[in-house]
């Protein structure tokens, strides 16, 4: 199982875009879109995911699932579960001028 932010993480590691990957994979770049913007676990035909996992384990990439230690060290990336995502910071709106704070400033 692959996820679409494994995917991502991993062109990101191989310093790819979408169309290298599917390039990489022998699939089209609109199935790649599709895939990266599936909400968890990707979801497509297996063939279609047995390239992709193929292609991203011939260029170095290891895929680590969830309570799997990696086998061969390396670089990769893993979420921690039940981590709060973080929040945006809040954009401060300026207070409205009055009319005399305008006409002190011309």
């Amino acid at each position: 199982m692959i996820t679409a932010n494994q995917l991502r993480a991993a062109r990101a590691l191989l310093s790819i875009d979408q169309r290298q990957m599917a390039d990489l994979a022998g699939l089209s770049v609109p199935t790649i879109q599709r895939m990266e913007a599936s909400d968890g676990v990707i979801r497509a035909n297996v063939d279609s995911l047995m390239k992709l996992v193929s292609a991203l384990e011939g260029a170095g990439i290891e895929l680590i699932n969830p309570g799997v230690q990696s086998s061969t060290g390396g670089r990769g990336v893993r979420l921690r579960e039940h981590v709060a995502k973080p929040k945006a910071k809040a954009v401060r709106q300026p207070k409205p001028s009055s009319p005399r704070a305008t006409e002190r400033a011309r």
